[in-house]
């Protein structure tokens, strides 16, 4: 079942539990996240950069929407860091029921600008919309990038940002980076920032940069009231962890041959942090309580 963000995220807030933002490049990865997703009965949002749908070809998000419609799990399609009016349009066009506009680089009155442009548009068609306020941090192995140094989101600049632009749903910076953390580095999230933040807006909360974190410090922030956790370095690497075992020791050259234990390994990945966010057998309250599948209005 294809829903959009709002209503994904209504349940999880009221359930305490969050939902994995799993990023998707390929049939591989979306095999990986839906089957994992289906086994576990377990909510789930299909994440994807703008660099990975330029990647992909619009024509890959067909199969996509199909497969996410008739699902019996819950599913969420989802543009993640769209830097463009015009990116976002496009993620539309293909069929996806939830837009993140990144414009945390920007000042912040221009970050309300554009946020606020993107939602107004978006709202018109049962959109719904992510925003952005603080920096994440960049460890150098990811397509998502970042900043050296992280600004931490401020909960009075929050209020402010979620009153003027509506938008639906807030990531913030506690501390997180994108990609792989370096063996020298351990990353250590402010929950004090989080707890602030949390007491004074009410809408549900994203963690980017979710990968390499420690697990109690993400169930902490879980426990606090984070509701979407974006994952993707983490469960690429151990798909190509294992393919690059299976390559370095066999003459295999058919995918069907090579993928099928890259795929079991990156599933294992999902479903541990599945457990981590809580959300394993959630799916059953979306059917509960008859959740309507998202119509795309533009279509």
């Amino acid at each position: 079942m294809l829903i959009n963000m709002n209503q994904m995220l209504e349940l999880a807030k009221k359930n305490k539990f969050a939902v994995g933002a799993f990023n998707v490049a390929d049939s591989n990865f979306l095999r990986v996240v839906i089957e994992a997703a289906e086994e576990n009965d377990a909510p789930a949002i299909i994440a994807v950069h703008p660099t990975e749908l330029e990647f992909t070809k619009d024509e890959f998000f067909q199969y996509t929407v199909s497969r996410l419609k008739n699902s019996s799990v819950p599913f969420v399609l989802h543009m993640d860091h769209g830097d463009s009016l015009a990116s976002i349009m496009r993620a539309i066009h293909n069929g996806f029921s939830s837009v993140m506009i990144d414009g945390s680089l920007l000042p912040f009155e221009e970050n309300i600008q554009m946020t606020k442009e993107v939602v107004q548009v978006c709202h018109k068609i049962g959109v719904s919309v992510e925003g952005e306020l603080g920096t994440i941090g960049n460890t150098g192995t990811s397509i998502e990038g970042g900043v050296s140094t992280v600004i931490y989101t401020k909960p009075e600049d929050a209020e402010k940002f979620i009153e003027e632009t509506g938008i639906d749903t807030l990531a913030v910076a506690i501390g997180t980076a994108h990609g792989i953390y370096p063996k020298d580095v351990k990353p250590e999230l402010k929950m004090d920032v989080l707890e602030a933040i949390k007491e004074t807006v009410d809408i549900p909360l994203v963690l980017h940069g979710g990968s390499a974190n420690p697990d109690e410090e993400i169930a902490r922030a879980v426990e606090i009231g984070i509701q979407k956790v974006n994952i993707s370095s983490d469960y690429k690497y151990a798909f190509y962890k294992k393919c690059r075992e299976i390559l370095s020791t066999t003459e295999l050259w058919d995918p069907n041959a090579i993928y099928p234990e890259c795929i079991l390994e990156a599933k294992k990945v999902v479903k541990q942090k599945m457990i981590l966010f809580n959300s394993i057998n959630k799916a059953e309250l979306y059917r509960t309580l008859n959740v309507k599948p998202w119509r795309n209005e533009l279509n």
